[in-house]
């Protein structure tokens, strides 16, 4: 086949592939093209997620007259002129792609007007082509909509995930961008209902407030710490506060958003030791550098960037993080001697045994005595540690409690050795199965009084869609003003949880795109309840709730794994234990 050149068209499709992903790229495109322009009010309004309506309009410097037709051709921008300042940009647009590539795939709509100017313009571009020039009569500032987006690329339409996985993308980001703008005045319209609105007053916490909360903006962290000409600021959150990803960790190069992994590693290192592992911090930081010392024209979509000195950059990340972990965080104080409480960790307000602290065991006849490994005869090296038997498949048997250890595991014997078992993966298991068998005949209990939460818009959307779900499983929730809900009662089984912490704990860990059956959601939500509302590791059992739960868990129809998979018990078997006493030799 010979070489040829490809049309004009089939070109700036290629190279709206490269900028437009998705409903969420536009509205970013378009955000930063307001911010750019001075704007000190950035209205989105979006309908069906983006792909029949996206209009951001602003009150920045406007486009001239004159420069109407030239904003929506190809590599046209006002942000730069020689090669020399790609190295020194302090914009957020400049690679003069965005509006081009945009209206390649749509029909765009651009009206604007500068102070200086009596008239504004109004240009329609429909794929690519320029079908409308007129003067009208516009106030100061942008308007653009973008209608019909991919109608002229329906491959790249399929690829598009649910509306409620690309309406989330777009509440994400004005979300992150209301943070990290607070001078500025966002709203967002989506569907024609206002999800998120902010006053432009310049407070972040009082954003945060408005996304996640008040208690949990009380919360947060102030990281402040500035070296040479480098300064790093932002709010993160205490080691008790944790979510199950890395979702909420934000960061901004001046100014603008980027997805870099070596920084999400430098904040996490900050956290090192303190997290249990699989938890994740709360961050949103702000770096401002010289704009020589970072490469922002990486990639066309710009949420990449590299850095002149990138150690230098992430250690002082890491050390700023943790100065401020340190200054509020109390340090714990350790007893000499004597029987110490399990530490508190960050997980879920959950306890776990510190490998150094002595071991008790709570039995039904009182505590046995306390014994140090290091003082006990014989003490067996690593390769002769025991080893826990793998525990055969099926129903387990009749077991008696010996007691509990660490306030974490309870100890039972059975007919074949010790069964060691996780008591908060365990109750996750119990609960689990009472609520997915006793659907239909769940007895509810009402609550008092409703209890109100507060969500960020794309959180608030995605619990909306499962209401139904949540009132499937004994769950009465409504909505209660914007991305407000309040709870009004909750199954009679989870009376004594936290039914606040196990609604948060639904929104907080579904993926991006999960399956859309009702049925497989409904479990999904199940298992994430039942892990908020188990007991806790840590958390004191009496003798009579020590042996209720083993004899709940025996009834189970999948005793040995909590919903999520994770092990309720291991097994150390007699023949394991008379090995280990030297009673059948080494092997």
């Amino acid at each position: 086949m010979h070489i040829q050149r490809l049309p004009d068209d089939v070109a700036s499709q290629i190279a709206a592939g490269e900028v437009v992903e998705r409903p969420a790229s536009v509205v970013k495109e378009l955000v930063e093209n307001a911010l750019d322009a001075g704007a000190s009010q950035i209205v989105i309004r979006i309908e069906q997620a983006g792909k029949s309506l996206i209009e951001v309009a602003d009150d920045g410097r406007g486009i001239p007259l004159e420069d109407l037709d030239l904003a929506v051709t190809k590599h046209a921008t006002s942000k730069l002129r020689t090669a020399e300042d790609l190295f020194h940009i302090q914009t957020l647009g400049f690679r003069g792609e965005a509006l081009a590539s945009i209206g390649s795939i749509s029909r765009l709509t651009l009206i604007s007007r500068t102070a200086e100017q009596k008239m504004g313009g109004k240009i329609i571009v429909d794929g690519g082509k320029l079908v409308l020039r007129e003067q009208i009569g516009a106030p100061v500032g942008t308007i653009i909509q973008v209608q019909n987006m991919f109608y002229n690329v329906p491959a790249r339409l399929k690829f598009l995930k649910r509306d409620s996985t690309e309406r989330q993308q777009i509440e994400n980001f004005i979300s992150r961008y209301a943070i990290a703008y607070p001078l500025i005045r966002f709203l967002l319209v989506v569907d024609g209902k206002n999800v998120f609105q902010t006053n432009g007053k310049g407070n972040q916490r009082e954003i945060v407030a408005q996304l996640y909360g008040i208690d949990l903006a009380r919360q947060m962290l102030e990281v402040n710490l500035e070296e040479d000409d480098l300064q790093i600021r932002g709010l993160i959150s205490p080691i008790s506060l944790t979510r199950s990803n890395r979702k909420e960790i934000t960061f901004f190069i001046n100014g603008r958003w980027v997805q870099d992994t070596p920084l999400i590693s430098a904040l996490l290192q900050a956290y090192h030791t303190l997290l249990m592992v699989g938890r994740y911090p709360m961050a949103v930081l702000f770096i401002e550098l010289p704009p020589e010392d970072v490469d922002v024209n990486v990639h066309p979509a710009k949420a990449e960037v590299r850095f002149r000195n990138p150690d230098r950059l992430f250690s002082t990340v890491q050390r700023a993080v943790r100065r401020a972990l340190m200054a509020h965080s109390p340090v714990p104080i350790m007893q000499s001697s004597g029987w110490q409480s399990p530490r508190l960790n960050s997980w879920e307000g959950e306890r776990i045994p510190d490998p150094a602290w002595q071991m008790q065991i709570q039995t039904p006849s009182g505590p046995l005595s306390s014994m140090d490994d290091t003082a006990m005869p014989g003490k067996p090296d690593e390769q002769s540690a025991p080893q826990a038997s793998p525990i055969p498949s099926g129903q387990i048997p009749l077991l008696r409690l010996i007691g509990q250890v660490g306030g974490v595991y309870l100890v039972a014997e059975g007919p074949d050795g010790i069964y060691l078992i996780d008591q908060h993966a365990a109750h996750e298991r119990v609960l689990f199965e009472k609520l997915m068998h006793q659907q239909g005949s769940l007895v509810m209990q009402p609550l008092l009084s409703p209890i109100v939460i507060h969500l960020p818009p794309a959180q608030s959307s995605l619990l909306a869609e499962q209401l139904v779900a949540l009132s499937h499983l004994g769950f009465q929730v409504d909505e209660f003003g914007t991305n407000t809900f309040r709870i009004h009662s909750i199954p009679a089984m989870f009376s004594t949880g936290d039914p606040a912490a196990a609604i948060r704990s639904l929104v907080e860990d579904f993926e991006e795109d999960e399956t859309p059956f009702q049925e497989e959601i409904e479990t999904k939500i199940a298992a994430r309840v039942c892990k908020r509302m188990a007991v806790k590791a840590g958390q004191a059992m009496a003798l009579e709730e020590q042996k209720a739960l083993i004899r709940e868990l025996e009834a189970c129809e999948s005793p040995r794994t909590c919903p999520h998979g994770r092990p309720t018990m291991i097994l150390l078997s007699v023949d394991l234990l008379e090995r280990q006493f030297g009673r059948r030799g080494s092997r």
